[in-house]
């Protein structure tokens, strides 16, 4: 995507201009956008989602968080997150919206999209 007052690449999502928050989702997207997503929970009593990714190793877990923080400063929208050697626990919520945002849903999409399938 291009930033159209920059002419800049974004990994912002069309519709949220730079230097804005998405808006929280409401419950239709909700609903519909977390079907989508492979072993993501909802968070109890917290509007955020939460995921355990498993590697086969400390180095393959630092290297998959690696890449997703690059995307994430890309996105200007960062994860809570947990590494215990072969393990890393995500959440995602949008804090200055109060709650899940279309940018959650997108850096979920995106940690599903490179994370190798060992559950």
């Amino acid at each position: 995507m291009t930033d159209k007052s920059t002419g800049k690449p974004t990994d912002r999502p069309t519709g949220i201009p730079p230097g804005t928050r998405p808006a929280k989702l409401t419950n239709e997207e909700r609903v519909e956008m977390l079907a989508d997503l492979k072993g993501w929970t909802e968070v109890d009593e917290r509007d955020a989602i939460n995921k355990i990714f498993h590697f086969r190793n400390f180095s393959e877990a630092f290297g998959f968080m690696a890449r997703v923080a690059l995307k994430a400063e890309k996105m200007d929208h960062h994860p809570e997150w947990l590494n215990v050697y072969d393990r890393v626990e995500v959440t995602l919520s949008t804090h200055d919206a109060g709650g899940l945002t279309r940018l959650d849903i997108l850096l979920a999409r995106f940690m599903d999209g490179i994370a190798p399938e060992m559950d």
